[in-house]
């Protein structure tokens, strides 16, 4: 039996959160080992390279990263300047790949397909937690290899894995059968794509970031080609999480991506359809119709040429079957995060800090990191991940000081509402770090600093204690 603790920490996925955690296992000195299934590192973001990100520089690196670059000469981009997704790529992520710390520890066209305790699955208690963990890697070839691990850190992140067109999680009848018709995720309408949407016409569903950067660049293409129109459906009627709050936001350009929809959608320009649960798409006259519930019945939308369906991502649970896991049953994020996260209860961009605690599964030594640790839940922010690694590899490091000395503040979105109005309600005006007036339920992380401190704060309840803190989901 190989003894563990000669082996290296297994981080799967190349992209900002696995390189983060990567350089946190090598400035403590821990050997480590990265597998990226696609041929560069960060290919998941050069796919969406050309989308802008509406958080600025300071909040998209790692502070174990920067310092890995700066001792080669890097130099930091200017903090409040905003990347696109290649930006992020040829001055963060791939100058960070090939610092000769990192170089040597990262294996492209190293695809991840199970993971296992050496000679157990998961049904076996006895003695498990000493044994070493077991990778199925292949490089593309057919062959799969063995590799062991001490500790397994899960970066692998949920871009890969979008969700269908049907409303139920499950493919609409007709999805299929009609995927010649339809895009997942964000297209380069205005770049690489463009003949497929340019004097179409275009179906968006979903209700998030990227269903708002598609209809944006959808509105730019109609400008140039007046044949080309919009329509947008959305399960919900109630938009204010995507509308966002505006001027509220404290970065400001999430709030014009909220603000700049909104203006599509009142001045004709998108033709918006809320309310629709899409169900069934069937073929006409080499276009589609796309049917779905609605509180009135059923209803057909289209003809259109082209659905672009931006309704979010999902973990690949395949990758972890045979380990013990203990998620929530609905996100399908770590259990104890589920509840901090549940986008049924928030609209926040934020989430009370968090680490190795709320990231742990019962499988001792694996941990969920990245957008993938929250599941399903929407709103995850890299900033976020960060600190999750530099928690999880203190714990890692035996460093439970360090790794339970969490500190995340995050920017508010200016809706922070822990009681979303039923669709057809009236939204009450969230508030963050202002007095709330009797009638609102919203609750930020500035307001509630203020309760703690014993000021006015926005709907929080009574000041919190670090007990009632521990114990409270009402606020983001």
């Amino acid at each position: 039996m190989t003894s563990s603790n000669a082996l290296p920490i297994a981080v799967i996925g190349a992209g900002p959160i696995g390189l983060a955690a990567a350089a946190h296992l090598i400035r403590r000195g821990l050997p480590v080992k990265v597998y990226e299934a696609s041929a560069t590192v960060a290919a998941n973001v050069k796919d969406w390279g050309r989308v802008r990100l509406f958080s600025p520089w300071e909040y998209n690196t790692d502070a174990a990263a920067r310092t890995l670059l700066q001792a080669h000469g890097w130099q930091e981009p200017p903090g409040k300047a905003m990347p696109t997704g290649t930006d992020l790529y040829e001055a963060y992520l791939k100058p960070l790949s090939e610092v000769p710390a990192m170089a040597t520890v990262i294996e492209t066209d190293a695809k991840v397909s199970a993971i296992t305790r050496q000679g157990v699955d998961k049904v076996l208690s006895w003695g498990r937690e000493i044994k070493p963990f077991v990778l199925a890697v292949s490089n593309g070839n057919g062959a799969i290899r063995r590799d062991l691990a001490r500790a397994v850190i899960d970066a692998s992140g949920t871009w890969t894995a979008p969700n269908p067109l049907g409303a139920g999680g499950i493919l609409a009848e007709g999805e299929s059968e009609n995927a010649r018709s339809i895009a997942y995720g964000i297209p380069d309408v205005l770049g690489r794509d463009r003949a497929a949407y340019e004097g179409k016409t275009i179906l968006v569903v979903g209700a998030g970031h990227s269903a708002a950067n598609v209809l944006l660049d959808l509105a730019r293409l109609a400008e140039r080609d007046s044949r080309t129109s919009v329509v947008w459906a959305t399960r919900g009627e109630n938009l204010m999480r995507v509308y966002g709050g505006e001027r509220a936001d404290q970065l400001p350009a999430r709030g014009e991506l909220g603000s700049r929809l909104k203006a599509l959608v009142d001045s004709g320009r998108v033709t918006l359809v809320a309310g629709f649960s899409a169900t069934r798409i069937r073929a006409i006259d080499g276009q589609v119709m796309v049917q779905g519930e609605t509180a009135n019945g059923i209803r057909e939308v289209g003809p259109v040429d082209r659905i672009v369906v931006a309704t979010g991502q999902r973990p690949d649970l395949n990758l972890t079957r045979e380990l013990r896991l203990d998620l929530d049953p609905w996100l399908e994020s770590s259990k104890a995060l589920g509840p901090l996260i549940d986008p049924n209860e928030h609209s926040c961009g934020s989430v009370p800090p968090h680490g190795h605690r709320e990231l742990a599964h019962p499988e001792p030594g694996f941990y969920t990191v990245g957008i993938k640790s929250y599941g399903r839940a929407p709103t995850f922010l890299m900033l976020t991940g960060y600190e999750q690694v530099r928690s999880v590899v203190a714990a890692i490091a035996g460093d439970l000081s360090a790794a339970d000395d969490i500190h995340l503040v995050l920017p508010e979105t200016g809706v922070c509402s822990t009681n979303i109005p039923v669709d057809g309600a009236k939204a009450s005006s969230g508030c963050c770090g202002r007095p709330a007036s009797a009638a609102v339920d919203d609750c930020c992380a500035a307001d509630a600093e203020a309760k703690a401190e014993g000021q006015s704060g926005c709907g929080c309840g009574p000041a919190r204690t670090p007990e009632t803190v521990a114990e409270s989901v009402s606020c983001c």
